[in-house]
């Protein structure tokens, strides 16, 4: 009989300075390791650069029998992770999806229709030109929300403008920019995490763009920075903790030789705050 390591992996490809400066890592670490621990188990957090060196890690882990079981995040099209994985027989869940052909049980969230409903209340307050700040656009969520909104702004006939960002500070100043710097700039704005919408919060104060009378900003996933901001900033809110007990939850399944399910995180819901109001054009001048 195999040995318990009472330990399940997670590596994050990305700079580790990030990881302190992204909310939804954290409070999904959280939601992980609360679950774990009521299972005296640990989780086991690896920071690397990118999927190569990520899959190193796991044949590390697979050799030495060090983890129980991995959490998969960031999923991209024709992942090259998942077939070492299976090749390695380490128990795993993945964060994202829905995928037919996933091998592995997951956990995830209807992007698309998260999307929909952020550029509806925009179109309902009036907003004809509305702009994202997306996420990288290799990640499989990214473009999941990319092609609900350019459809949904379509569907509603309005316009709408993607510019890609990579969750920093800088990329949501920088796309910020471009974009109230532009002729016809957007009257709203929804950025892919919440970090992106504080520094373009502070972007707009800075070109003397009031918000929300004249432009409107929506952040996603709702951490206390939101709630901090000046003025506080409206958010599409998810529960990343109970995300994150969820996705343990279904580990705990998955070691106990549970059958390969997919589970669908509780939709997020817009939560309307100071950055958000009803748009209407100012009047041409005489």
């Amino acid at each position: 009989m195999k040995s318990r390591a009472d330990a399940v992996g997670l590596v994050l490809a990305r700079p580790a300075r990030m990881l302190g400066l992204e909310p939804f890592f954290m409070e999904l670490i959280a939601g992980i390791e609360e679950t774990l621990a009521a299972d005296s188990r640990s989780l086991l957090l690896h920071v690397v650069p990118d999927h190569e060196a990520e899959i190193r890690a796991y044949r590390r882990w697979g050799q030495g029998e060090m983890v129980d079981a991995v959490v998969v995040v960031n999923l991209v099209d024709d992942d090259p992770r998942l077939p070492v994985l299976v090749e390695l027989g380490i128990p795993t869940v993945v964060v994202g999806g829905p995928r037919g052909d996933l091998p592995f049980s997951n956990v995830w969230i209807d992007n698309a229709q998260v999307t929909r409903d952020a550029v509806r209340h925009l179109v309902a307050l009036g907003h004809r030109d509305i702009a994202r700040v997306s996420g990288p656009h290799a990640l499989a969520h990214t473009q999941d929300r990319t092609h609900a909104f350019v459809g949904e702004c379509e569907r509603l006939g309005v316009h709408g403008t993607v510019l890609e960002g990579d969750y920093t500070e800088a990329s949501g100043t920088r796309a910020t920019r471009a974009l109230l710097g532009r002729r016809g700039a957007p009257s709203a704005i929804v950025y892919d995490n919440d970090v992106m919408a504080v520094a373009g919060l502070g972007v707009a104060g800075e070109m003397g763009v009031p918000v929300p009378e004249r432009l409107s900003l929506v952040a996603w996933d709702d951490s206390a920075l939101c709630r901090l901001a000046h003025p506080p900033l409206s958010a599409m809110s998810l529960d990343v903790h109970a995300m994150g007990t969820q996705v343990a939850d279904c580990v705990l399944n998955v070691v106990a030789g549970g059958p390969v399910t997919s589970y669908e995180a509780k939709l997020p819901r817009l939560v309307t705050r100071g950055t958000t109001a009803a748009f209407a054009p100012a009047p041409a001048a005489d």
